[in-house]
């Protein structure tokens, strides 16, 4: 019998896509991935363009409810956070605390409800400050994510890294690439995806 696997994608504009020509993002090239491996998902891309973590922790779960319910073999990928170390009206949006905060609260709920979870770290931009507040973000969900026994690919270092993307997000709007980029990220999680789908409880390398 083959599963009925079902795949929500939550997030923010990064998570959505948005500067695609092709309209996939990293989310879409990844169901493609499972696909063309073996494995047939049913996905939804839930991202929605400036929500920080405490807009994300206000929606998730009645989203993901209407989605995810009756006997299906249930996932939810969570990435989030550039919009919540974004400097506006001279403060910070989120604070890094809370932004940590939501995340464990929203890991949590989906523990409770088997949802099974993969959280994306969040992607650099070209602002190096507010890169510089990203990684400390990061390094708060390494450690929520290590606490709650939830898989968690560190991608901001490598994507930093990478000519490509970085590329790509100065001949955009500084945050989001255009389909170079998404599927060099794309490429950097789909290994651990594809495992991630297979072996849900295998305990993931982080990305380099």
């Amino acid at each position: 019998m083959v599963r009925d696997v079902r795949v929500c994608f939550v997030g923010d504009s990064l998570v959505a896509g948005l500067g695609d020509p092709q309209c996939l993002g990293w989310a879409g090239r990844l169901a493609g991935r499972a696909t063309a491996a073996g494995i047939p998902l049913t996905y939804y891309n839930l991202g929605v363009r400036r929500q920080t973590s405490s807009d994300i922790a206000a929606r998730w779960e009645a989203e993901c409810g209407q989605r995810l319910s009756g006997e299906v073999d249930a996932r939810v990928v969570f990435s989030f956070g550039v919009n919540d170390t974004l400097w506006e009206n001279e403060a910070i949006r989120v604070p890094a605390e809370e932004s940590a905060a939501n995340l464990r609260r929203m890991l949590r709920r989906c523990a409770e409800l088997d949802w099974t979870v993969l959280v994306v770290a969040p992607p650099p931009c070209i602002d190096d400050e507010q890169n510089t507040r990203t990684i400390e973000l990061d390094d708060r969900f390494t450690d929520m994510c290590a606490r709650e026994h939830v898989q968690y690919l560190r991608v901001h270092q490598p994507l930093r890294h990478n000519d490509i993307w970085m590329r790509e997000l100065r001949n955009g709007d500084g945050y989001h690439p255009g389909a170079p980029g998404y599927e060099q990220l794309a490429a950097m999680i789909g290994p651990h995806w594809l495992q991630w789908l297979t072996e849900p409880r295998t305990r993931l390398p982080t990305v380099s």
